[in-house]
């Protein structure tokens, strides 16, 4: 059945000078002119074709029109209100559901997570790894944390600096691991493939040669002396970003977990 298209406006703008009976109390209560609310009734009046007020000597009262309608709109207000809150609900919720990438969960972000959750005893996470493209609605994401060089169109802010860093044991031999997003040049000897980083650090942390990794993944390894850093520091445009459409990243959860991963990163670099 085709619904009725409601003047939610004009209604709204009925209800208040119904409760007041008065224009000039409801536009104070709406913050807009006398005037204004006078239009919104004159106009709201010619839609439905049925007066909804008149003036007396005591100021203004409502119609029977007015009247017969006037119990079930509240009823109606108070519906919006409540379907408002419950799709707001979870944004109040005690769980947030986040992909990222194996290697970037292992290496940084559990560690993150597990000093928010003694912050917040009652949170509950959900960890999906990402393997293809991301799709916030089939997954039911809340956030995701991928690494690109561009988070599209999504809100976004970054987790790394897009710092890399060649690594392994300090008698590893001069040969590489490659993985998907690794930055060699053409003539390095790969001898080993892996899928993503986090692999390439384990196969290096085995002896079995070197590795190029975002240094975020290798920082506390090369601190630990458990690799050891060849070369210099370079830079690249990869990184890894935190990222949500625009209603995800809007809820107050997500904003208070964004605070608390990006709160450290400075003494980090």
């Amino acid at each position: 059945m085709k619904r009725t298209h409601l003047p939610f406006n004009g209604l709204r703008v009925m209800d208040a000078a119904a409760r007041h009976l008065s224009f000039t109390r409801a536009a104070d209560e709406l913050a807009v002119t006398p005037a204004a609310v006078g239009q919104q009734i004159r106009a709201l009046e010619d839609t439905l074709g049925v007066v909804l007020f008149r003036r007396n000597a005591k100021g203004l009262e409502l119609t029977p029109e007015a009247l017969a309608g006037l119990d079930a709109l509240r009823e109606g207000f108070l519906k919006f209100e409540e379907a408002v809150q419950r799709m707001q609900a979870g944004q109040s919720s005690k769980r947030l559901t986040i992909a990222a990438p194996r290697d970037f969960t292992e290496s940084w972000l559990l560690s993150k997570l597990a000093q928010y959750h003694q912050q917040n005893p009652d949170i509950q996470f959900t960890l999906l790894a990402i393997e293809n493209d991301l799709d916030f609605t089939q997954a039911n994401l809340d956030v995701a944390i991928n690494y690109t060089d561009d988070p599209g169109n999504h809100e976004a802010i970054t987790l790394s600096d897009g710092l890399m860093v060649t690594v392994g044991l300090p008698d590893s031999p001069e040969v590489f691991i490659g993985w998907p997003n690794a930055e060699y040049e053409a003539d390095i000897p790969i001898i080993l493939h892996v899928a993503h980083a986090g692999l390439a650090i384990t196969a290096a942390l085995n002896g079995l040669g070197r590795c190029r990794v975002p240094l975020i993944l290798a920082k506390k390894l090369i601190e630990n002396k458990e690799l050891q850093q060849f070369g210099s520091i370079t830079e690249s445009e990869m990184q890894y970003w935190l990222m949500a459409p625009l209603p995800q990243w809007r809820q107050k959860k997500v904003k208070a977990l964004t605070a608390a991963l990006t709160a450290d990163l400075e003494s980090e670099v």
